[in-house]
C-alpha cells in the first residue's frame, strides 16, 4: 500500500472516531487523541491513554511523559516522526487513571484499524495496558519488558510506560535499554 493511501485510511478512521461514543469518555473528552507520526518505515509505539496534555492538543505524547520520551528517543537517534504513536484507549480517562477494559474495548476497532492500515513491521508497546490490549492479559510488563515478542509477523517490544520514569528514575534506565533494543531491531529491519 503507497503512504499516501494509508495516510487517507487514517484520517478516514480518525473522522470516524472523532463522532465515537462508544463509551462514556466521549463525554468527558476535550479532543480525540487519534495518532500521528510517520508511516514509512511501518513503525509504532502504542501507549494507554491521553492525559490532561494530550486532551487539550489533540496530539499523544505531549505532556510530561511525552517530553521524556523525545528526550530519551533523541538522545538514542531516534527520530520520533518516523514513528507512528498512539494509544489503546483515544480518550482521556477523568483524572488520568488507568482505562477500564470497556473503555478499551470501545476503541479497539480504531487500534486494529490502525494496525490494519499501518501493517506495522515492529512495534513498541509503553506500558502494561498496551502489552495486555496487544498481546494477552497473562503478561506481566515488568516480567516480560525488554524482550521481544513475535506475532503474526509483527516484531513487538514492551517497555515501562514513560510516566513510570517522571516517578522513578530507575524505569528511565530501564526504558532507555528497550529504546535502544528498538533502536536495533528497527536498524535490522530497514537493512
Amino acid at each position: 500500500m503507497e503512504e499516501a493511501d494509508t495516510l487517507k485510511l487514517l484520517e478516514e478512521l480518525r473522522i470516524k472516531a472523532e463522532r465515537c461514543t462508544k463509551c462514556p469518555l466521549s463525554a468527558t473528552r476535550k479532543k480525540v487523541v487519534f495518532g500521528e507520526g510517520g508511516v514509512r518505515l511501518r513503525v509504532m509505539m502504542i501507549g494507554e491513554a491521553p492525559g490532561r496534555e494530550e486532551d487539550a492538543q489533540g496530539k499523544p505524547f505531549v505532556g510530561r511523559a511525552g517530553k521524556l520520551l523525545d528526550e530519551i528517543l533523541h538522545n538514542l537517534g531516534v527520530g520520533r516522526e518516523n514513528i507512528y504513536i498512539t494509544n489503546v484507549v483515544k480518550c482521556r480517562p477523568p483524572g488520568n487513571r488507568p482505562p477500564r477494559r470497556s473503555e478499551v474495548e470501545a476503541c479497539e476497532e480504531y487500534l486494529l484499524g490502525q494496525f490494519s492500515a499501518i501493517k506495522p513491521r515492529l512495534v513498541m508497546l509503553l506500558g502494561g495496558i498496551a502489552l495486555k490490549a496487544i498481546l494477552g492479559e497473562h503478561y506481566s510488563i515488568t516480567y516480560i519488558r525488554g524482550r521481544h515478542i513475535v506475532k503474526e509477523g509483527v516484531v513487538f517490544l514492551p517497555t515501562l510506560h514513560p510516566a513510570s520514569a517522571l516517578y522513578n528514575p530507575k524505569n528511565r534506565e530501564l526504558i532507555e535499554e528497550d529504546i535502544r533494543k528498538f533502536k536495533a531491531l528497527l536498524d535490522e529491519l530497514n537493512q
